[in-house]
């Protein structure tokens, strides 16, 4: 019974990196279960190393259990095991702009029309716009929080497939919401309509070393006209155009992560933030590690934050976004020390035959 259940999870696996939609590869491979010999594959990881793998998940997983709302943590434990066990195929790869990976947008709501952020010798500067809804010109807020994130990436790396600025992003807004690994409630459908008008109206400065991206991201994006509580596709407008300045840069400094560790980091704009910062940090440290301390990691992450006490109030929502971060970046080498992070060298999420 236990080759026969070692089989079947071994069978499932080898179909998810062959492709095969998740939910079909469990029901084929319990189907043919009882019958290996009819269905060999290849067995990728020895006996003693995949005891090893599990262990290594059950501790990650273990740091996050208690300071994650039960109704994400069954969710994020899952990715992060499917993630140390399955290596990434193609479709789980997505982009972003390197410099987003170091000074994201902003989290929250923003008061005012404008929003500054600096870490290093990278900044982003982004102000809000506006957008014809078919009556005229009507002020857009700035674009904020999980899900301009995640529509960014997708935007990005559909681009990036199909090699082209003009982005198809599906037939109807659920069916991108699908590919943004969110459902199609009612309010997501609100959201959405708020968030894709915000990102496309506002005008993005990304700065490094000398090097200024001055622009709109997004060139065009028909406005979802109409009732924004359905997703008909009739208001839906289908395609989206980059900029060539934006695209060019993507195409030049795009980092790519798993999609999969992106969808279960959804809930959480911080630790989408710290996901992407560690993909793009970890795998160029040469030699020794790097110890960061708090203020530094404040004045990136969270340098609007003016309370009292903001360097252990940013640790304090930092340390268990940190957590859900690592669970799903398994390979990523970061010990929390007195004081900060210690930052070792580690794989990209992604490796570099993936990528290409």
């Amino acid at each position: 019974m236990a080759d026969s259940r070692e089989w079947r999870d071994g069978y499932r696996r080898h179909l998810i990196a062959k492709s095969v939609p998740p939910h079909e590869a469990a029901d084929l491979a319990a189907k043919v279960a009882f019958r290996p010999d009819l269905f060999p594959f290849p067995h990728a990881v020895p006996h003693l190393a995949r005891a090893q793998a599990e262990q290594a998940i059950e501790t990650r997983c273990s740091e996050v259990v208690q300071h994650t709302q039960p109704k994400r943590l069954n969710k994020l434990l899952a990715a992060a095991h499917e993630i140390a066990t399955i290596p990434p195929t193609g479709n789980d790869f997505v982009l972003t702009h390197a410099v987003l990976c170091q000074v994201g947008l902003p989290r929250s709501k923003v008061e005012g029309r404008e929003f500054h952020r600096r870490s290093g010798d990278m900044w982003i500067n982004v102000q809000a716009g506006w957008l014809d809804e078919g009556r005229g010109p009507v002020a857009q807020p700035i674009p904020y929080g999980a899900m301009p994130r995640l529509a960014l990436a997708m935007i990005s790396t559909l681009a990036r497939r199909y090699k082209t600025r003009e982005v198809p992003i599906g037939e109807s807004a659920a069916q991108f919401l699908k590919l943004m690994g969110m459902d199609d409630q009612k309010n997501r459908y609100v959201k959405l309509r708020e968030q894709m008008h915000a990102l496309a109206a506002c005008r993005l400065q990304i700065g490094y070393r000398g090097r200024t991206f001055s622009g709109q991201p997004v060139d065009q994006f028909d406005a979802w006209m109409g009732n924004a509580d359905t997703g008909q596709k009739a208001l839906w407008p289908g395609v989206l155009v980059l900029s060539e300045h934006y695209y060019n840069e993507l195409v030049e400094h795009g980092v790519p992560l798993d999609k999969r560790a992106l969808v279960a980091l959804k809930g959480s704009a911080l630790a989408l933030d710290i996901y992407t910062w560690l993909a793009h940090r970890l795998h160029r440290i040469e030699g020794r590690p790097i110890t960061l301390h708090w203020k530094p990691l404040r004045q990136q992450f969270a340098q609007e934050s003016q309370s009292k006490d903001a360097d252990r109030d940013f640790k304090k929502a930092f340390l268990p976004a940190l957590r859900q971060a690592l669970a799903v970046y398994p390979e990523a080498k970061v010990k929390p020390v007195k004081g900060g992070l210690l930052l070792m060298a580690s794989p990209p999420p992604i490796p570099p035959k993936n990528a290409a």
